[in-house]
């Protein structure tokens, strides 16, 4: 069965210019979209990938890179709004890129999906209380 996982992984300094990503390739046969990545040499880095493949091969992969010491956590916990600071004014609604908020149409309270959530960023920005977070 194919699997699809959007995830964070966290790339120590003293391993960050290892292939780890070229291995889950040409090694656990599969496939992969960079949403957002952040890596520079002797630095801790992170990458935004999703990741698809056989479930069984994806569940290899990701055993690989956690022993090389990779951590890999979903992207759903990456990316997070802080309810006591937003005010649902909607400014991300017509922003985002994935269609991660909708406005309930009973409360007409802004909804956050971070399943949808591809941690572009531009919500961030166009938060005017900065209720939207990375945690990366």
């Amino acid at each position: 069965m194919k699997v699809s996982h959007k995830v964070v992984l966290h790339f120590p300094p003293h391993i960050v210019e290892q292939p780890y990503i070229n291995n889950l390739v040409k090694d656990y046969d599969l496939s992969f979209n960079i949403l957002k990545a952040s890596i520079m040499p002797n630095q801790e880095g992170f990458a935004v990938l999703e990741l698809s493949g056989e479930q069984q091969k994806y569940a290899e992969g990701i055993k690989y890179i956690t022993a090389a010491g990779v951590k890999v956590e979903p992207l759903s916990r990456s990316v997070l709004r802080n309810e006591e600071r937003c005010t649902h004014c909607g400014a991300c609604i017509s922003i985002c890129p994935s269609h991660a908020f909708d406005v309930d149409e009973q409360s007409r309270l802004v909804k956050f999906d971070n399943n949808r959530c591809v941690a572009c960023g531009l919500c961030i920005k166009a938060c005017p209380p900065h209720s939207m977070e990375f945690h990366f």
